[in-house]
């Protein structure tokens, strides 16, 4: 793979970052300029969930249900509901087509690198069309060495094609700054039941196992009080157990491919400070609707 190392745009004075008693910041700007701008080693914890590159733009428009005696959805003790278009909200949309994803990454990830501190972890959200391309990428700009995890979300939800597995998981590829010196609160991390709790104790049975590399966990409902109508929303879940695993306490937890905002949700819910980076006006529209403005400055 050939080496690409685009100049960045000359840094701006006075990096991105919360400051004093502020919980978070959110920055309207190109990724790359803003990330020139943070100083080295200062952020514990970066996830992205960069476009997928699926070749298309990714839309959605925004409904609520209201309640219809004819309508086609059946909830809770048989009462019926019908969709119907927020004709308030625009639809969101964001352009997901890359000639050479892997170059458009690269430059990215470099800066990713750059401003973790040594115990810092970065967690990659990716798809099987880009997981194993971008793998290679990251054990280049990393080292091989520093390869944790290759997580497995899987969910059951959505479409079922009939000339092919159903896709039903994403992956996400986990890389320390430092090779054993990295954040894991195992202690924080959320515990599931035994799956023959008879065959522990009944304290470990009490107490639940860890997670495995492969988090069953179902997607955002396109009807959920979660939902904010974000294409490509991610689970609350799922980064409330990134944040706590590998982010210390107070820490700073950066996300620049920000979107919906659920990494910034993820932190006010367990005591972590952000900084989350989006170019799309219609993201940064969604993250004050969502995430609010007490001790959260736009920029």
């Amino acid at each position: 793979m050939r080496k690409r190392n685009p100049k960045l745009s000359p840094a701006t004075p006075g990096p991105p970052l919360p400051e004093g008693d502020e919980r978070g910041l959110v920055v309207h700007a190109d990724n790359l300029v803003a990330l020139a701008r943070v100083p080295d080693g200062s952020v514990d914890l970066v996830y992205i969930d960069p476009p997928f590159n699926t070749g298309r733009a990714q839309k959605r428009r925004r409904v609520r249900s209201v309640r219809d005696e004819g309508g086609e959805h059946v909830g809770f003790g048989g009462k019926r509901y019908r969709s119907v278009r927020d004709q308030a909200a625009s639809s969101v949309t964001f352009a997901d087509a890359f000639e050479d994803f892997p170059a458009f990454l690269e430059p990215r990830l470099r800066e990713a690198r750059r401003v973790l501190a040594p115990h810092g972890t970065l967690y990659v959200h990716l798809d099987s069309r880009e997981a194993h391309y971008i793998k290679v990428l990251l054990d280049q700009v990393f080292g091989r060495e520093c390869f944790l995890n290759e997580l497995v979300w899987a969910y059951d939800y959505g479409g079922r094609p009939r000339d092919r597995w159903p896709a039903k998981h994403d992956d996400i590829l986990v890389y320390v700054r430092t090779p054993g010196k990295h954040v894991f609160n195992r202690d924080e991390i959320d515990r599931l039941p035994y799956m023959a709790p008879k065959l522990v104790t009944p304290e470990k049975a009490a107490r639940g196992k860890l997670p495995t590399d492969v988090w069953w966990q179902t997607i955002v409902s396109p009807t959920g009080k979660e939902k904010t109508g974000y294409p490509t929303q991610k689970p609350i879940a799922v980064l409330e157990r990134i944040v706590r695993a590998s982010a210390p306490p107070g820490g700073l937890v950066c996300d620049f491919f920000a979107g919906s905002g659920t990494t910034g949700a993820a932190c006010l819910r367990n005591g972590r400070r952000f900084l989350l980076v989006d170019a799309n006006p219609e993201a940064i529209t969604v993250m004050r609707e969502r995430l609010g403005v007490e001790g959260i400055r736009y920029a």
